[in-house]
């Protein structure tokens, strides 16, 4: 976007919020040299937002964001860590006594948008900007020529993080950065999986749309407040909207609640609401890329759903070899999430990315959301620098153009999620070459056949009291017959593990979907556990047969 279109767009912004216009909006109110915020006073609320995005929805999308000066620009990685905000700076810095403070990101490498931030007065229902200006930050060994960025008070900035007493100079514990994704952490204070604002048509016959989020507006907390209330403003191509957040930065966990109205610029094949981005490379159930020192690598081990008819499900993830979709039909979802649930440091040998202290992110939908899906992405990825899992809820509802759509919900970033089911869980999932009897070997004294071995295991009280009164898997699969059944009480776990072969009926390669839950009578004792699982071509199964009589 040329400057005079960002500008443009920039007195646009303004003039909603009864900004002054073009040729003073720049300039300088009379405060104290060494204030932050140092724009000029102009009203603000949530209502005020509301009217903003809407207004804004029914004008021609600006467009992408601005050039940025060569020295930002061509910024590497390294570079642009070693940028950091001036902590004397900090939004909240003159707050005795502080629990919380903010840390603005500067713009530069891939971050190009420029995003505009504020501090909120919620008594007098008035905001004030935060002009960009290089003396907000440190360089250091950044080699950025700062006499390019001397009087570009409109360049922004690219996002902020949280940081929380007693280490306020350093310790985030929220990070909105980048279109609009966000992150928060539980006790352990390591990132995981990210959290997007809007997904638009992730998986459709048109390219994915990343609308971003373009201000912030902050309200300001007393001293001893460790929850505080940001809002913001998303602009795409296809929609704009008004986001407020309430996020409660807890001892153990962040808990953020999300108001979002959603206005469309176009019909919008499919709508991502509070959509999630995680990593799944390798783990129990998919060694195929794990030639590595680590068993285990994944930010997140499953999709785990409470659906509206009170159905707990477990569906492990997949990192495949194509792509692959699925849409878990449902009407108003009690809860979902990307969970992590191993936490076991020696499952993973990972000293550098620490999977064993990842959170989860658990959605709670406020009020009724009625009919949609919960939709499941995996992507192929070579290794764990990339995300490959994506997870949203999508309504049902035709989205058109010029409506309006509003959602509240409230995450849970944490090591275990605010509910779990009151039936035995799904602990791991195992899958290896099957056809044999568990504790011989592969072909020996038995027929040549090809089969894949599936082990569940499950752990919880109840089973281990229902035990005595029998425990029967229930298993349906999609292709292809089960045989080979057992039930395995697994003292060091303190649960049991059901397994089973899967052999083919036909040469079809189609991904088989299996599902199974445990019962006593007609009492179901676990929740269900869904999987994915890709056979491969008959003549790799020939490979398999011959190793095994070999």
């Amino acid at each position: 976007m040329e400057r005079r279109t960002f500008l443009k767009a920039s007195m646009a912004l303004a003039a909603y919020l009864g900004a002054p216009t073009m040729a003073t909006m720049f300039t300088r109110s009379a405060l104290a040299a060494d204030e932050i915020a140092d724009g000029n006073a102009v009203p603000f609320n949530f209502s005020i937002l509301k009217t903003m995005a809407a207004d804004l929805s029914r004008k021609p999308f600006g467009g992408p964001p601005a050039d940025l000066p060569k020295t930002l620009a061509e910024l590497t990685p390294q570079a642009y860590n070693d940028i950091q905000y001036d902590a004397q700076h900090s939004l909240w810095n003159d707050i005795e006594g502080r629990q919380l403070d903010v840390h603005l990101f500067h713009v530069g490498m891939g971050f190009k948008r420029q995003v505009r931030m504020y501090s909120v007065d919620a008594k007098v229902g008035q905001a004030r900007e935060v002009h960009f200006r290089p003396e907000l930050f440190n360089y250091h060994n950044a080699g950025v020529d700062t006499t390019q960025l001397e009087g570009r008070d409109n360049l922004g900035f690219a996002g902020f993080k949280v940081n929380k007493a007693p280490e306020l100079t350093r310790r985030d514990v929220v990070s909105f950065l980048g279109a609009s994704y966000f992150r928060a952490v539980d006790d352990t204070y390591q990132y995981g999986l990210s959290a997007r604002g809007l997904a638009i048509d992730t998986f459709t016959d048109k390219l994915e749309e990343f609308p971003d989020f373009v201000a912030f507006w902050f309200d300001t907390p007393k001293a001893s407040d460790t929850t505080f209330t940001v809002y913001a403003l998303l602009d795409g191509p296809s929609a704009t909207g008004a986001y407020r957040f309430v996020i409660h930065c807890e001892p153990e966990r962040v808990v953020m609640d999300i108001e979002k109205h959603i206005h469309a610029r176009a019909d919008i094949k499919q709508l991502g609401v509070s959509p999630m981005t995680s990593m799944f490379s390798c783990g129990t159930n998919e060694r195929r890329m794990c030639d590595t020192i680590h068993p285990q690598i994944h930010d997140s081990d499953r999709l785990a759903m409470w659906r509206g008819n009170g159905e707990w499900v477990c569906r492990p993830l997949n990192n495949p070899q194509k792509l692959q979709f699925n849409a878990y039909v449902d009407e108003n979802p009690r809860g979902f999430g990307l969970l992590q649930l191993n936490h076991n440091f020696d499952d993973y040998q990972d000293v550098i990315g620490w999977y064993n202290k990842r959170p989860g992110l658990w959605v709670e939908p406020i009020g009724k959301w009625g009919k949609g899906h919960i939709n499941l992405l995996e992507i192929p990825t070579t290794g764990e620098t990339l995300d490959n899992i994506v997870c949203f809820w999508q309504p049902a509802e035709p989205i058109k153009a010029g409506g309006e759509y509003s959602f509240s919900y409230r995450l849970y970033w944490s090591g275990e999620p605010p509910v779990s089911s009151p039936l035995a869980r799904v602990r791991a999932t195992r899958t290896g070459m099957g056809g044999f009897p568990e504790g011989w070997a592969p072909g020996e004294f038995f027929p040549k056949t090809w089969a894949r071995r599936f082990a569940i295991d499950y752990v919880g009280e109840e089973l281990i009291e229902s035990a005595s009164k029998g425990i029967e898997p229930v298993i349906n699969v999609s292709a292809g017959k089960i045989s080979n059944i057992e039930i395995l009480y697994v003292e060091p776990m303190k649960g049991y593990r059901i397994l089973f072969d899967w052999m083919p009926d036909s040469d079809a390669v189609d991904p088989i979907e299996m599902r199974m839950y445990l019962r006593t009578g007609q009492k179901a004792l676990s929740e269900t556990w869904l999987y994915q699982y890709f056979p491969p071509p008959p003549d790799k199964r020939q490979y398999i047969d011959d190793r095994q009589m070999s």
